[in-house]
């Protein structure tokens, strides 16, 4: 069986001690092991801002922008054999590792895009001058440079690869080194990105390091110029912005969790449009995709009530077209959940739900050997139940649930998930979608809404993308992350600059495009 290394200060470590037991979730074979028993967490931290931080700030912003690219080309080669470990540690379908894979590889070369077009200073303008006094000549400049700490991330079981890249992309284009913390329990993909990165030698030593394992006490090293950027559960994002040493010293924290995210169809969207069959194939493609275990996969569906039948025949009728096997065979488009303790998990709560929902297709019971889930349906008759906006089943698992049709009554529903990711909604008249916008945003990071005019190019509403933010109010973390330029904004430290004009601005402000 591997044993997996951490990379830190600048060597590669096995823990001591029992440490974590990566599964096979197909077979229940024991893959690897990770530990971090052993590792010095102070040093790590004293390395990154010492070696890693001033190498990364030397650099300039598009010098770390090709560094992202190399980066996001490195790891393409390697391809086919993080798909083959997307399978083994993870249970993925071949589309479902290519979707993390090329997530990562994607989201380093569009931040590697964004910054090869800020130039060679060592901090970014923010936004124009303004005048301040009774003439120009008191002048005021908001700029943004890097923090000189470090960059924390623990990042989830579900993605080990985009989720952990996506995170450096932006801290390391801000000039930030890092200190990636994968899922333990899928950990073998994230473990190989790792040596590939160390291997590229296109990171500056210090600015990246790994810990594959638990991250024992490395958040009491941190401090006020360092940050922390979780994706997981909101019980464990409670424990990490509670932590006493980061309220002390007031680290930033960024948190990524539980979001009960939510499609609705609108009532006047007709079941012979392409609105309507965008709808039925986005709500089973995220229920299935990662066998359900995305961020951002739809956990609620709201149906006009007269409409239930109709659209729970269709729901289930989409599901034939992803069968469930093997993860790599190639006709397989439904895996297991990544681990047991992930099973017991889904299992629990679709016992739950089905306390006060009907499980009209699927169920608890697993269908086969291994962590495998049946795509399960429930259909409830009273939409106010608080189990169905309180509970999240990450798995493929999703309730359908009745409403009166009003966009009103639509947000108000889905807005007792109490802060979420995405939402997404298919209409057809635009006074039903901008009343939903408008009274969903409050709670929501970010709005899908699917109709006739863009469903031949729409990308899925589950698709993170890292020209949008990402991130959500309320239970959802309050946290945001990517949206282009802003993904560097955590990373930064805005600074007002006031001065005499020439000196402000002829140092500080934006560029002029002609130059």
């Amino acid at each position: 069986m591997q044993t997996l290394q951490s990379y830190v200060v600048g060597q590669w470590m096995a823990g001591s001690g029992q440490g974590s037991t990566l599964e096979n979730p197909t077979t229940g074979e024991h893959v690897a092991t990770c530990s971090t028993e052993g590792v010095d967490f102070g040093a790590v931290v004293r390395h990154a801002r010492e070696v890693g931080g001033p190498a990364l700030r030397a650099m300039t912003f598009a010098e770390r922008a090709a560094m992202l690219k190399g980066l996001s080309a490195a790891i393409h080669e390697i391809r086919e054999e993080l798909i083959d470990m997307g399978a083994v540690n993870g249970g993925n379908t071949r589309g479902d590792a290519k979707f993390d894979v090329d997530g990562a590889t994607g989201t380093l070369a569009a931040y590697a895009s964004f910054g090869k077009r800020l130039g060679d200073r060592p901090f970014l303008p923010d936004g124009d001058g303004l005048q301040l006094g009774r003439t120009a000549r008191f002048w005021g400049q908001h700029i943004r440079v890097p923090r000189r700490g470090v960059a924390v991330h623990i990042n989830a079981f579900n993605f080990p690869a985009w989720g952990m890249m996506e995170k450096a992309a932006c801290a390391l284009l801000a000039g930030v080194p890092v200190i990636e913390k994968p899922g333990a329990a899928t950990s073998l993909m994230a473990w190989r990105i790792a040596q590939v990165v160390v291997e590229s030698g296109l990171v500056p030593e210090g600015a990246f390091q790994f810990i594959c394992g638990s991250a024992g006490d490395l958040l009491d090293h941190l401090d006020g110029q360092d940050c922390v950027a979780f994706t997981g559960s909101a019980a464990t994002g409670r424990i990490i912005r509670g932590n006493p040493n980061l309220t002390a010293n007031n680290v930033r924290v960024n948190i990524e969790a539980d979001s009960i995210n939510a499609a609705v169809l609108a009532p006047d969207v007709d079941a012979s449009s392409e609105t309507y069959g965008l709808f039925v194939g986005n709500v089973v493609l995220d229920m299935c995709q990662k066998a359900g275990q995305k961020c951002t996969a739809v956990r609620r569906v709201f149906v006009p009530e007269d409409r239930m039948d109709e659209v729970q025949a269709d729901l289930i009728a989409e599901l034939a077209r992803y069968p469930m096997g093997e993860p790599q065979e190639k006709t397989t488009r439904l895996g297991p959940v990544a681990h047991s303790a992930q099973l017991a998990d889904v299992q629990a709560g679709i016992g739950r739900l089905s306390e006060v929902a009907e499980v009209v297709h699927g169920g608890a019971e697993s269908p086969r050997e291994g962590c495998f889930v049946s795509p399960t349906i429930l259909r409830a008759s009273d939409a106010d139940e608080d189990v169905l906006h309180e509970l999240e089943v990450f798995g493929p698992v999703f309730t359908l649930i009745p409403y009166d049709g009003t966009a009103e009554r639509a947000a108000e529903l889905v807005n007792r998930g109490g802060g979420g990711l995405v939402v997404s909604a298919y209409f057809a008249e635009d006074a039903w979608g901008e009343r939903f916008v408008v009274d969903a945003a409050p709670y929501h990071g970010r709005i899908w809404m699917g109709s006739e005019r863009m469903a031949e190019q729409a990308l899925p509403p589950g698709m993170v993308l890292p020209a949008l933010v990402h991130g959500g109010p309320g239970r959802a973390g309050g946290g945001e992350e990517l949206g282009a330029l802003r993904g560097l904004e955590f990373y930064t430290q805005r600074t007002a600059i006031q001065g005499f004009k020439s000196f402000v601005a002829g140092h500080f402000g934006p560029l002029d495009p002609a130059e």
